[in-house]
């Protein structure tokens, strides 16, 4: 296994410790900045997910500028980044900081095109993600973080970035969503 490869491989091995962040009530005190109230847990938690956002960067770049890229990696890559904003995203619902149904929007699209995926594979068909998604996958990585952050350094000014910047990504979503099915159904179908 080559390290563009382990290294999304340690982005899926920190998604417990992420979880367990936001979801067991550490008392390691809060900050109050602006409006908001901020755990300490969960800028820690917010840090980590930026680590690990960061290291899809970092794999991508490495992969490709050492000529690594491999069919594992192609598949690997787009899976951790699905793990990572799903839990994500549901812990989120869970502290009820986002939308059940903008949750379910962004998980359902992600499982379809996961699909897509799987059923290319069974083809022998390997489709790698659009230039579409790295657009969503950056806005996801951008709003969630800034959930995480409980807004900061926006809630300094009132200006809700993290609400705004969700609805931006589940906009990229959704047409990237479209967007991939329909190219690679023309390429599953044209390779028959």
């Amino acid at each position: 296994m080559n390290i563009p490869n382990k290294i999304t491989l340690s982005r899926i091995f920190l998604i417990p410790i992420f979880v367990i962040l936001l979801s067991v009530p550490f008392d390691w005190g809060e900050w109050h900045i602006g409006e908001a109230t901020l755990p300490i847990s969960h800028f820690v938690a917010a840090l980590l997910f930026i680590f690990a956002s960061a290291t899809d960067w970092v794999d991508g770049y490495y992969a490709r500028k050492y000529d690594l890229v491999t069919n594992l990696g192609k598949f690997l890559d787009p899976l951790a980044d699905k793990l990572l904003v799903s839990a994500a995203l549901i812990v989120l619902v869970e502290l009820g900081v986002a939308p059940a149904w903008v949750v379910i929007v962004i998980i359902s699209r992600e499982f379809a095109v996961t699909g897509l995926r799987l059923v290319a594979a069974g083809e022998g068909i390997v489709l790698a993600a659009g230039s579409m998604g790295k657009i969503k996958t950056a806005t996801q990585m951008i709003a969630i973080s800034a959930l995480l952050l409980h807004n900061f350094p926006f809630s300094f000014i009132g200006f809700p970035f993290a609400t705004i910047m969700l609805y931006v990504a589940l906009f990229f979503t959704v047409l990237s969503g479209y967007d991939y099915i329909i190219k690679n159904w023309h390429v599953m179908r044209d390779s028959k």
